[in-house]
């Protein structure tokens, strides 16, 4: 498995190996993965192509070290979310729609890109731990909100769990893809209905009316 030479660690070893990497994502999403070569990459970032080779030994080591800087700003961003989920603790349909809206957008900024990473970027053990590691940090946050709305069952920490790795899923699969007939956004507000339905104690039909009735007006 092939991953980078070196890690920069000084500003302007940094920005040349962020160069790299905006080059590389530029020409994957283009011309595809296969059809990328390191030297057009080289060429496209403006360094030789001993100055990639500096860094990574091919063009997998790249596309590692793209999934990588991808994890590293979802991660910055969904804690963002999180943050200000804390700060204004709104209601359960509002609470899911942040969640659902933050997801999305990671997902949907760069669609071709996001399925290329999730599709083909080499994975090791650190990395998904990291992955896994984020997991648990939005469920955490999410179990918080929960308890906070006392919603989510006998047990909330497991729910949270089920929810952030489901909707991970659904947004990967219908709003990348969406079904004949359905559009993207359909398939976003039916990810935040399904999850508030869900969510809302069934003792309490006309509060899940309300709510239903404050997502179908968004």
């Amino acid at each position: 498995m092939s991953t980078p030479r070196k890690i920069p660690r000084q500003q302007r070893s940094e920005f040349t190996f962020d160069a790299i990497l905006d080059a590389a994502a530029r020409l994957f999403q283009q011309h595809g993965y296969a059809a990328t070569t390191t030297n057009k990459i080289a060429e496209l970032a403006g360094v030789s192509i001993g100055t990639l080779y500096h860094y990574v030994p091919d063009k997998d080591a790249l596309l590692y070290s793209l999934a990588e800087r991808h994890l590293r700003h979802a991660s910055q961003a969904l804690l963002e979310t999180a943050g200000r989920l804390r700060a204004e603790q709104p209601p359960l349909v509002d609470t899911i729609r942040q969640l659902v809206v933050a997801v999305t957008r990671l997902h949907t900024a760069q669609p071709d890109m996001h399925r290329l990473l999730f599709d083909q970027a080499p994975r090791t053990a650190a990395g998904v731990e990291r992955l896994r590691q984020l997991e648990r940090v939005l469920a955490d946050e999410v179990e918080f909100h929960l308890r906070r709305l006392q919603v989510g069952g006998d047990d909330p920490g497991l729910t949270a769990l089920l929810l952030v790795q489901a909707v991970e899923a659904q947004i990967h699969g219908a709003v990348l893809d969406p079904p004949p007939g359905r559009t993207a956004d359909e398939c976003g507000r039916a990810i935040i209905d399904l999850w508030t339905r869900a969510l809302t104690p069934p003792t309490d039909p006309g509060r899940a009316a309300a709510e239903s009735s404050r997502i179908g007006h968004q």
